[in-house]
């Protein structure tokens, strides 16, 4: 049996004054039976960005939450950089 914990988290863009919602993101965690934890990081519509396999759980946790914060930073720096190319 599988078990699976999941975690969301939002990516808002920047729009003028106000703020459009462009993506959420999730972690899965995924047990495998006695092998260990699968982690993948994945988008609404299910396309995976980043996975992976660990022995333990915290150790799957730990990357996974990692994989995730940095797609997050590289978004950041990306809007960022656009941002101040356009002035």
């Amino acid at each position: 049996m599988e078990e699976a914990d999941v975690a969301l988290v939002g990516l808002r863009g920047r729009q003028g004054a106000g703020t459009k919602r462009v993506g959420m993101f999730e972690v899965i965690l995924t047990r495998r039976k006695r092998f260990g934890w699968r982690w993948q990081v994945c988008d609404q519509s299910g396309k995976i960005f980043a996975d992976g396999f660990e022995r333990a759980r915290p150790s799957a946790k730990y990357h996974g939450e990692r994989a995730l914060f940095f797609l997050l930073s590289q978004a950041y720096l990306r809007n960022r950089s656009a941002a101040s190319s356009e002035d």
